[in-house]
Formats: structure tokens, C-alpha cells, sequence
């Protein structure tokens, strides 16, 4: 059964600005779904890219190897990198 299938029993609350909710609105007329359906939707699409680029890698054998040699090599000291990040930054 998919997310947009179950029963649903939880809420979500937004606040959002009147031009986002008009935005909103609109698409969801255009789709032919109601705004709750539009969001759900969207949101849920959204949610599984955003999960899958940082799960899924997909390589060739050769690009596997290289990855995992890069992988195993030893740690190297970079001086300029670590100056940089212990030194305080412009909006500190």
C-alpha cells in the first residue's frame, strides 16, 4: 500500500503567506486534486528524492573500485582546510 493510499490518521499544520496559498491552489486545479491531495503528493515525491540522493549510488564496477580505494586510503593532514575551518568565518 502506498503513503497516498493508507489510512490517514495524522495531521500536518502550515502557515503559509496568502500568495503561496493562492500558488497552491492554483496548481492543485490544474492537477485535478484538491490542495491537501496536491501537497501530500508533491511532498511526498519531494521527500524520496531528497532521501535517495543520499542513499542510492549507482557506479560501474570500475567507478566502485575507485570509490572504495579513495575509501581506504589513510587520512592526509591538510593544513590550509583545517586554518580554514578553525579560524572564525565572516559571520561569526
Amino acid at each position: 500500500m502506498s503513503p497516498t493510499t493508507q489510512t490517514k490518521t495524522e495531521r500536518i499544520d502550515v502557515r503559509l503567506s496568502p500568495s503561496s496559498k493562492a500558488l497552491l491552489q492554483e496548481a492543485a486545479k490544474a492537477s485535478h486534486k484538491n490542495v491537501s491531495e496536491f501537497i501530500l503528493e508533491a511532498g511526498i515525491v519531494a521527500a524520496n528524492q531528497a532521501l535517495a540522493e543520499r542513499r542510492l549510488f549507482l557506479l560501474d564496477e570500475a567507478r566502485w573500485n575507485e570509490f572504495q580505494e579513495i575509501l581506504d586510503r589513510p587520512v592526509q593532514k591538510k593544513p590550509r582546510l583545517s586554518k580554514l575551518l578553525n579560524e572564525p568565518g565572516v559571520l561569526d
